[in-house]
């Protein structure tokens, strides 16, 4: 996974990558000629007190530094602008990728965890890509270069790499194999924590209402502390590989510092050759330190890469037509043809062979109890999911044939939750129409019974909202959503229990100024309180997915026995509270 998505993404970067590479090893190549000029000037000047050649020669070591300086920075600048490059597109992929979603996918997925793949998982890859860019491209050209040259020092002592190098080697991967799992795990704690805070903070009323802090924050704790423990183990592993390396290194340069002493005592080796050959063996061992360090990268990354890839992959289940149609006709008709809806292994249907038709100019409202199946229907008709048998179709044409942008451009919707982002209000006004006049926001926020409150503001307009409307009351919420709605005038209007937090007389005002400025578009009202339905075209009465009442308000009390039921235990509960 961890190369596929590598591949794929870092194509475009491939003239960058090879500038890299090349600077890297020019850089190698500098660093690995130092220890040869030091040796020369020890064995040329310091031993035959040649001071002039010591300063010739030094001036060299300068200019071959500075080299190294320059191509090494270079390459760190190209190596930083892949690696952030390689983070901006494999965001934004995923960004696109999870908004291509249907509510099934995110479902599957859940919201904690996509975000720590659109954040954390792609931070852990573009750290590898940076490191490897930037650190460790030059590893290999000084490895293999350092053994050449180590060996061109001193044949003899050059099999003390053959026993240091794969000893280093086989140590360092052993940590490595033991953090692969750490790492797995570490992620998988991440998406629960985040998980837990998100729940947190969004239900922080409820948590507050029912006393709940202490057992919230022992919740939080026991995953803030599997996070920790998981952390520390890590990290015990990733520090252990340090000491192993240094130990390896200083054990190595003791045994050439030891045999290396018999061979300048028998005169068959300079003492500048034994300084090279150590300063050699230090660089060779610390390339094999830093490749197996990027291998230690690599579990992680490959963790990461693989979750990513899980979402890049995963189509969504709103498949979008080869060729789909663009245009409709301006009158709208929405059609419901023997539909059904199933999820994904459930025993039962949400939704079992519906059908109705509504044309511009009525409403159709649906009412039943919690879980028939009245969401679900209305998420159907805008394609936040598809049909499992049957058809939706808007002006005859089935919805999964049109483009996505026509079909929800003659949409609007009011969610069960209504959703207000983070800005003001106009801006949060314009989501529905963007380039909307202030007239025709206050002409929606009219008619949708927010006129009042939002002139009370200090602001108006440009009134704060703060993410999810949560410095507005839910009834406000509720009507800004609803006049978010209203400015963009598309054919179809889609309430789904949007009135909920309105008082009667508000619902009441709200539903008559409604009256005149939807009656051409087709209007589907998903509501709790009969009150709010009593004076549709056409109720739908629903009862565990099951259409079991269609008609008006009148024909539905003399025939539905499940209508009546409802209008019954509304007019107690009335009765009860007078």
């Amino acid at each position: 996974m961890l190369k596929r998505l590598l591949s794929s993404v870092l194509a475009k970067y491939r003239g960058l990558l090879w500038i890299v590479i090349g600077l890297q090893a020019v850089q190698a190549v500098a660093g690995l000629y130092l220890p040869t000029l030091n040796a020369d000037i020890i064995n040329n000047g310091v031993v035959k007190n040649d001071i002039g050649y010591i300063w010739r020669m030094g001036g060299v070591m300068l200019l071959v530094t500075l080299g190294q300086v320059i191509f090494s920075v270079t390459a760190v600048y190209f190596g930083s602008k892949v690696a952030m490059g390689f983070g901006r597109d494999t965001r934004r992929q995923l960004f696109h990728q999870v908004n291509a979603f249907s509510t099934r996918e995110v479902a599957v997925f859940g919201a904690p965890s996509l975000i720590t793949r659109i954040t954390n998982d792609v931070q852990q890859v573009q750290m590898l890509v940076l490191m490897t860019c930037t650190l460790i491209l030059g590893a290999p050209f000084t490895a293999i270069g350092g053994i050449f040259m180590a060996m061109h020092q001193d044949l003899g002592l050059s099999r003390i790499l053959m026993v240091s190098i794969p000893i280093l080697a086989v140590l360092l991967s052993l940590i490595i194999s033991s953090m692969v799992p750490t790492f797995r795990k570490m992620q998988e704690r991440i998406d629960r924590i985040n998980e837990i805070l998100r729940e947190q903070l969004t239900g922080i009323r409820v948590v507050r209402a029912f006393v709940r802090e202490p057992e919230e924050a022992q919740r939080f704790s026991v995953a803030n502390d599997a996070v920790t423990q998981t952390a520390l183990r890590g990290g015990r592993l990733q520090a252990l590989m340090f000491p192993t390396a240094t130990l390896v290194v200083n054990l190595s340069s003791v045994a050439v510092v030891w045999f290396g002493a018999d061979r300048i005592a028998e005169g068959t080796m300079k003492p500048g050759a034994m300084i090279a050959f150590l300063t050699y063996l230090t660089q060779i061992l610390m390339s094999v330190m830093m490749t197996t360090w990027m291998a230690a990268l690599i579990p992680r990354a490959a963790v990461s890469a693989e979750r990513i890839m899980e979402v890049l992959e995963t189509p969504s289940s709103i498949v979008i037509a080869d060729n789909p149609v663009t245009e409709l006709s301006q009158t709208a008709v929405l059609q419901f043809d023997h539909v059904s809806f199933r999820y994904p292994g459930a025993e039962q249907p949400v939704l079992s062979d519906v059908s109705f038709t509504v044309r511009a100019g009525e409403t159709l409202a649906i009412i039943g109890s919690t879980g028939s199946g009245k969401t679900t229907l209305m998420n159907l008709i805008p394609r936040l999911v598809d049909a499992t048998e049957g058809v939706v179709s808007l002006d005859g044409v089935d919805v999964r044939d049109l483009a996505p942008e026509a079909l929800w451009s003659r949409v609007g919707i009011v969610p069960q939750k209504p959703y207000l982002f983070s800005g003001t209000v106009a801006s949060n006004l314009g989501y529905g129409k963007e380039n909307a006049t202030e007239e025709e926001m206050w002409e929606a926020l009219r008619i949708a019974q927010a006129e009042d409150f939002v002139r009370a503001m200090p602001e108006g307009l440009n009134a704060t909202i703060a993410q999810g409307g949560s410095n507005v009351s839910g009834g406000q919420r509720q009507r800004l959503a609803i006049a978010r709605a209203l400015i963009r005038r598309p054919e179809i209007y889609l309430f789904d229990d949007s009135f909920s937090a309105l008082d009667l007389a508000t619902d009441a005002r709200l539903r008559a100024a409604l009256t005149p400025y939807v009656q051409q578009a087709v209007v589907v009202v998903v509501a709790q309180r009969v009150s709010t339905i009593r004076h549709a075209t056409m109720i739908m009465v629903l009862e565990d997915g099951d259409c079991v009442g269609f008609g008006t308000h009148d024909e539905l009390l003399a025939t539905c026995e499940t209508y009546q039921e409802i209008v019954s235990s509304q007019a107690n509960a009335q009765e009860g509270v007078s």
